[in-house]
């Protein structure tokens, strides 16, 4: 699972500095970090009990479980929204075809959105862009090898990581008493490294605080029933301050000499924005000019401005990252039929739609330069395949998925 596909609330603050195999700074045995981990495991079950946790309840979560899970650290070590440049991670993920299915299941969740919308305000082009950034609509959840224990990965964080300690022994004590109340089984309890669960991806104290049984079946299942994960995501926004039947932001043109050290320094009405020379893009006004709002630009003075409102910071609850909620915002919008932004990312070069993107790495496959999945999305692994075929024919290393190295590899 990609990372941006498991972070809710404040979980992007998570970095953990050391890998699998290191103790104190210190590099140890794999045989002697499973005994430590073995002996954690022993230790916690009676801080666990002591919280309203069950023997039994531990005792079925973490059944099997005697190591710790190398991959948390790698993957709490990598997380896009801070470490992918923004167009790199909106062109990722703000896919033709996210825009289609989320048009597509849009239509065929209706009558439960139209439902959740009533109920909780939050618009239903926003919850389809959650659950496409999420899990991909739920495909993620499909693939085992995406899923982990989230006993196993919450207690490696909470075994290695003296930082993040406190935060992973509560998530993981949160975690068992979701089993404890019946919410899902024991061997069903799995997510991602950071033990983010469900179809909208909810970390267990979130879904604790947040989660809904919309369906009635007496359980809140976000990991299999559809309408309550998104309901469950409305009410997380509704909470936290979500403005039914408000935008998330607009895209302006900054005026000449704006130092993009001031951004995101005052919040003001829009209209005071525009009195000092912010105009929204395409000749369009502002509907409210006594709304709040803040600058964003996340692309230097040549890319897009942005005069973000409310609810942009809303989405930033479930996400901490500027990038997470803008691209939630514009993939929300591009499923409801608008525009691309009116100025482009400024690459440095001629990008490749989703298409193309697939071809290049089916031709960089096939030359023996990668060996990943064949999904349009360019991430570590395609960047990296991408650098060594360019040091190979003598093209510039940048890394790049652009036009120039496509046409390279078809031999033009």
């Amino acid at each position: 699972m990609k990372c941006g596909l498991f972070h809710n609330l404040k979980l992007t603050s998570i970095a953990i500095g050391v890998s699998a195999t290191f103790s104190a700074g210190l590099m140890v045995s794999p045989a002697l970090a499973d005994a430590g981990f073995k002996k954690w495991i022993r230790d916690f079950r009676g801080v666990a009990t002591q919280n309203g946790v069950r023997t039994s309840t531990y005792d079925a979560v973490f059944a099997g479980i005697t190591s710790p899970d190398p991959e948390v650290i790698k993957s709490a070590n990598f997380q896009p929204e801070f470490k992918s440049k923004v167009w790199d991670y909106m062109d990722n993920r703000i896919t033709k075809s996210a825009i289609e299915k989320g048009q597509a299941l849009k239509i065929q969740y209706k009558p439960w959105l139209d439902k959740i919308e009533k109920r909780y305000g939050v618009d239903r082009n926003i919850l389809m862009a959650i659950w496409s950034m999420e899990t991909s609509y739920g495909a993620a959840l499909e693939r085992d090898s995406a899923l982990r224990s989230v006993a196993r990965s919450l207690g490696t964080l909470a075994y290695q990581d003296k930082r993040r300690r406190k935060f992973a022994r509560s998530q993981l004590i949160s975690a068992m008493k979701i089993v404890q109340n019946g919410d899902v089984s024991a061997r069903g309890l799995r997510g991602s490294w950071a033990g983010a669960m469900g179809h909208t991806q909810f970390i267990p104290t979130s879904y604790q605080t947040w989660a809904v049984d919309i369906d009635g079946d007496g359980k809140r299942n976000i990991w299999e029933s559809v309408p309550d994960a998104l309901a469950s995501a409305a009410n997380l926004l509704k909470k936290n301050g979500w403005r039914s039947g408000q935008t998330w932001g607009y895209e302006v043109k900054a005026p000449r000499g704006f130092k993009t050290s001031q951004v995101g320094t005052a919040s003001r009405t829009l209209g005071e924005w525009e009195r000092l020379g912010f105009k929204r893009v395409k000749g369009k006004q502002f509907p409210d000019r006594n709304r709040k709002a803040n600058v964003r630009i996340l692309a230097g003075a040549n890319g897009p401005a942005f005069l973000m409102t409310k609810n942009f910071f809303v989405l930033k609850s479930y996400n901490n990252a500027d990038k997470y909620a803008l691209a939630v915002g514009h993939l929300a919008d591009k499923i409801a039929g608008f525009d691309d932004f009116a100025i482009d990312w400024p690459r440095g070069y001629t990008r490749l739609n989703e298409e193309e993107s697939k071809e290049l790495q089916a031709r960089l496959l096939q030359k023996g330069f990668y060996d990943g999945e064949i999904d349009g999305k360019i991430g570590g692994g395609s960047k990296k395949a991408i650098l060594s075929y360019q040091k190979s024919v003598g093209l510039a290393q940048d890394g790049y998925a652009s036009k120039k190295v496509l046409s390279k590899l078809r031999g033009g």
